[in-house]
């Protein structure tokens, strides 16, 4: 069974730093893509950041490029959502989330299979 758990959120003032880890356990091969995806309270949940586990290809949301970066570790299975310069706007429920579509990367909440409970992010004017 294939199991995310984020770690790493908490309150930050605009401008700051947080990094945000997603450990993954279950996967039977490498060739998953794992993303970051945010919730703002009465918002739809959107796409942030994703990257394929098998050749380490990126891919960013408009809003985050430039300020935030993802890896990966794959000797521990976790994947880092580096945020950086954040701002008040950033303030959301973060989640990571695994998609078989490791080819194909792509920043739509249909395109994965399983989720993480999440983590709160809050940046403070």
């Amino acid at each position: 069974e294939v199991q995310l758990v984020e770690s790493g959120g908490g309150l930050v003032q605009a401008g700051g730093s947080l990094r945000l880890s997603c450990a993954a356990s279950g996967f039977t091969s490498d060739d998953y893509a794992i993303g970051w995806f945010r919730q703002a309270p009465g918002k739809a949940r959107e796409g942030v950041s994703c990257i394929s586990n098998s050749d380490g290809t990126t891919a960013y949301a408009d809003s985050v490029k430039g300020r935030f970066t993802i890896s990966s570790d794959n000797a521990k299975n976790t994947v880092y959502l580096q945020m950086n310069s954040l701002e008040p706007e950033d303030t959301a429920v973060y989640y990571c989330a695994a998609s078989n579509h490791y080819r194909l990367l792509r920043l739509w909440v249909s395109w994965y299979n399983y989720w993480g409970q999440g983590t709160h992010v809050t940046v403070s004017s």
